[in-house]
């Protein structure tokens, strides 16, 4: 749980890191971050992964479904915020994810749903739609009504490639996958995918030196540590309680954008922030919450 939430708090800095670029596309963005920390996480999985390499070949349906739920994740989470609004594109990616996984646990996997879960995600829910109504961001990018919709649906498949990709990862991990061949498999087979586009999209990337810092540290500190620390805590917990201690990203982003850039929240942001934090000791150990 310790090393998710040190992933969330990593995802958390990309909106603020990404603030200070100029002229680069987000899906630009999204496609060298999940790329080239795909890549990074081959590089440093090349051990696991020939040890590995005859259950990845049992489990090479898995492996697609995960590849391919990667490579699209950040193609529509971006895409999302870009027509219903930053604010309702992440509230709609972030908390449809955990219901998404908890729904695949139960009907592939069957396993049972537990009332602790259930609990935790309303909660978490809650605070993460406070928190980005207190942004006063409307989502009213689009002229057309249609492109509202459009990214509502955009969010909805970014949350269940999300989940999707999780609950694969967690699958392998199952079946005896190191947790870096699980990771490195899936991300590998994205970088494939995602790198080309950047021929397209990938205009002004490396223009400026500001520019190039932005994308490496993407790729290198979100992507490749964040999942490297979310494909080590997958080895111990289930993937429906990791993507629900995934809704602490959004209050870290809030926290990161008031801190650095100077945004301001109203008080149904606070109180958001604080109900993402119950969310959280709810799914931590009793042993761990009586300590602290």
């Amino acid at each position: 749980m310790v090393a998710i939430i040190f992933a969330c708090f990593f995802w958390g800095t990309t909106g603020t890191v990404a603030s200070f670029t100029l002229n680069v596309s987000p899906l630009a963005t999204g496609a060298f971050a999940m790329g080239g920390g795909g890549l990074l996480l081959v590089l440093t999985a090349l051990k696991n992964l020939f040890s590995d390499k005859y259950k990845l070949v049992s489990n090479y349906p898995i492996i697609l479904l995960g590849g391919l739920s990667v490579a699209v994740y950040p193609l529509a989470f971006y895409s999302s915020m870009r027509l219903s609004g930053v604010a309702l594109g992440t509230v709609v990616s972030i908390a449809s994810a955990p219901f998404a996984t908890v729904l695949l646990e139960w009907l592939i996997s069957k396993k049972p749903i537990s009332k602790k879960w259930v609990k935790s995600f309303v909660i978490g829910a809650i605070g993460v739609l406070l928190l980005a109504m207190s942004k006063g961001e409307v989502s009213e990018s689009g002229t057309h009504i249609y492109n509202h919709y459009l990214g509502i649906m955009l969010g909805l498949l970014a949350g269940f490639t999300y989940a999707l990709y999780s609950w694969a990862a967690r699958e392998m991990i199952e079946q005896g996958i190191h947790s870096k061949s699980a990771m490195a498999s899936m991300f590998g087979l994205a970088s494939l995918l995602l790198l080309p586009s950047l021929i397209i999209t990938g205009d002004n990337l490396f223009a400026s030196t500001k520019n190039a810092a932005v994308a490496l540290y993407m790729a290198f500190v979100p992507m490749f540590l964040g999942y490297l620390l979310f494909g080590y805590g997958l080895r111990f917990i289930a993937a429906s309680e990791a993507t629900l201690l995934t809704l602490l990203e959004p209050a870290v982003a809030t926290l990161m954008a008031v801190a650095v850039v100077g945004e301001k929240i109203i008080t149904t942001g606070w109180l958001g922030i604080v109900l993402i934090m119950v969310c959280m000791l709810i799914q931590m150990p009793k042993r761990i919450v009586s300590s602290a």
